[in-house]
């Protein structure tokens, strides 16, 4: 896989999680029910987004995805060793909390969030395509150039 397209595969990732986060950012401060994530009693991102799981020593666990996807972003931006190993790194920090809030939502609440689902989706694709990234020795010299 080429260099340019595996920062770009980043760049999107890191966006869409980025917009995931929002979105259940959103959901978690709303007080009216959202109607696109109330399937089911399995399928309900409200259950999810507004349980006690939902902080994180008072902090809403989707503006630290929001945050960190976008500390994510900006690490992608760049393409020097020193940035990729340390964008893998937050990527497994990332992938470890998203694994521990799939558990939550598997074995304690016992209901799925599709947002929360596809934010692990992304945190996954970013982990796999870090590492590719730092295993290829790096994506080039410098930052991301359009004409690349």
């Amino acid at each position: 896989m080429k260099e340019r397209v595996v920062r770009y595969l980043l760049l999107a990732c890191c966006l869409a999680g980025a917009v995931l986060s929002a979105v259940s950012l959103h959901s978690h401060y709303s007080a009216s029910a959202t109607e696109y994530c109330d399937l089911s009693t399995t399928f309900n991102c409200d259950l999810v987004n507004r349980s006690v799981y939902s902080e994180l020593f008072g902090v809403p666990v989707a503006l630290v995805g929001l945050l960190g996807y976008l500390l994510l972003f900006g690490l992608s931006l760049r393409d020097r060793s020193p940035m990729i190993a340390l964008r893998l790194v937050a990527a497994i920090v990332g992938f470890g909390f998203a694994l521990y809030l799939a558990y939550v939502e598997a074995y304690v609440l016992a209901v799925w969030c599709l947002l929360c689902i596809g934010s692990l989706t992304m945190i996954s694709a970013i982990t796999v395509l870090s590492g590719v990234a730092l295993w290829r020795g790096g994506e080039g010299k410098g930052e991301i150039h359009a004409g690349r």
